[in-house]
C-alpha cells in the first residue's frame, strides 16, 4: 500500500457539543443513493474511557471509491491507498485502485466534547439496497483505544452489539431495489406509493429541538382491497429504532402507550398516523430532525409486505413528545 501524508500546521478548534460516553461512532447522515456523490460525516462522541482522542482511523469499504477527506486543522492526515476489488468508471477513466483507508493523526479530542472527521466519495458499482460497513478506530494517547468494527449477523439486531461499524444503508434510485414490496418505487415526499392494495400518503415529522433523543411522525394509509391488513414494523436508518404509539385522553391527562401488535389497517378505509393519536415514534436519534430534511423510513405490513417510504421534516404532522404520562 501506497502512504500519502499531508500534515498540516494550522491550530486545531476541536471543541464543539458534549457527547455521552455510552454513544456509539456514527455517521451524521445514515442513507445515500447509489452512484451519489456523498459526503461521509463521521461523529466521534467521546474519548477512550476518558482520555482525549489522538487519532482516528476510518477503513473505507469496497463500493466507496474516489474518495478524498477533508482536512482538519491542528491534525495530520494520512491517506492509505491500495487496490479496489472491482474497477470503476472515472468520467471515462478505468480506475482499480485508489485511497482505501483514512488516518486522522496527532490531534487532541478531549473527551468531553465530540467533532466530526469528513471523507467526500462516491457509492459506484451497487445493483440493490446494501448496507456498508466503515470500520473505524480511536486511538487516545499510547495506551488508550476504541475499536467500531462489528457487523452485525443476519439477522442480528445491530443495536445488541457494543462497538458496532458505523454504517451507511445505500439505497437504490430507480425501482430495481429488492427491497421495495411488490413493485413499489422510491418516492418523493409529496408523492403516494402503492403497495399491493395499500396507498400510502401524506407522510411528514416534526422538526425537534437540538439535542432532543425522540420525534414523532405520521402518514395516511388508505386500503383499496377487500382484506384487513396491518402495519406491524417500521424501521429507519435516522433513528435506533421506530415505535408504533397511541395517545389518548384519560381523565384529562395525555397518555400514550406502545402497540406491540400494530396498527389495524381495515378493508376499505383510510387511517391516519398523526400527533395526538396513532403515530410513530422515533427513539435513539442521533441528528435531531431538522425542517427542509427528509427520513426515510421501511414500512412493513402483515400481507401486503414491505415498502420504502421517505418522510418530509416539517410542522404539519407528528411531533416529538414530552409531558405524557406512560402506561
Amino acid at each position: 500500500m501506497n502512504k500519502i501524508r499531508l500534515s498540516l500546521l494550522t491550530a486545531g478548534l476541536t471543541l464543539s457539543a458534549a457527547g455521552f460516553a455510552h454513544a456509539h461512532a456514527t455517521f451524521e447522515k445514515g442513507s445515500a443513493s447509489a452512484g451519489e456523490t456523498f459526503n461521509a460525516t463521521l461523529q466521534v462522541p467521546h474519548g477512550c474511557d476518558g482520555k482525549a482522542t489522538t487519532e482516528v482511523r476510518v477503513r473505507l469499504p469496497e463500493g466507496f471509491v474516489f474518495a478524498k477527506p477533508q482536512p482538519k486543522p491542528g491534525w495530520e492526515l494520512e491517506i492509505i491507498e491500495g487496490d479496489y476489488g472491482n474497477t470503476y468508471d472515472n468520467h471515462g477513466t478505468k480506475v482499480s485502485a485508489g485511497p482505501v483507508e483514512i488516518r486522522w493523526k496527532g490531534g487532541n479530542l478531549p473527551d468531553a466534547y465530540y467533532d466530526t472527521f469528513v471523507v467526500r466519495g462516491k457509492f459506484a458499482g451497487f445493483e440493490k439496497e446494501t448496507v456498508l460497513a466503515f470500520p473505524t478506530t480511536q486511538l487516545c494517547g499510547e495506551d488508550g483505544k476504541v475499536v467500531w468494527d462489528q457487523v452485525p449477523a443476519e439477522g442480528q439486531d445491530p443495536h445488541s452489539l457494543d462497538q458496532p461499524a458505523p454504517t451507511i444503508t445505500i439505497t437504490m434510485a430507480g425501482g430495481d431495489d429488492p427491497h421495495v414490496g411488490h413493485g413499489s418505487l422510491p418516492q418523493s415526499a409529496a408523492e403516494t406509493v402503492k403497495l399491493g392494495d395499500l396507498d400510502i400518503s401524506g407522510g411528514a415529522v416534526k422538526a425537534m429541538l437540538p439535542g432532543a433523543k425522540v420525534g414523532g411522525g405520521g402518514f395516511l394509509v388508505k386500503n383499496n382491497g377487500s382484506v384487513d391488513d396491518r402495519l406491524i414494523a417500521v424501521e429507519s436508518p435516522a433513528a435506533g429504532r421506530v415505535e408504533l404509539h397511541e395517545m389518548t385522553m384519560e381523565n384529562d391527562v395525555m397518555k400514550m402507550r406502545k402497540l406491540d401488535e400494530g396498527i389495524a389497517v381495515p378493508a376499505g378505509e383510510t387511517v391516519e398516523l398523526k400527533n395526538g393519536g396513532l403515530h410513530l415514534m422515533f427513539m435513539e436519534v442521533e441528528k435531531p430532525f431538522a425542517e427542509g430534511d427528509t427520513v426515510p423510513v421501511t414500512l412493513t405490513f402483515e400481507k401486503a409486505g414491505k415498502v420504502e417510504y421517505v418522510l418530509p421534516v416539517g410542522t404539519a404532522a407528528g411531533g416529538a413528545h414530552s409531558g405524557h404520562s406512560h402506561q
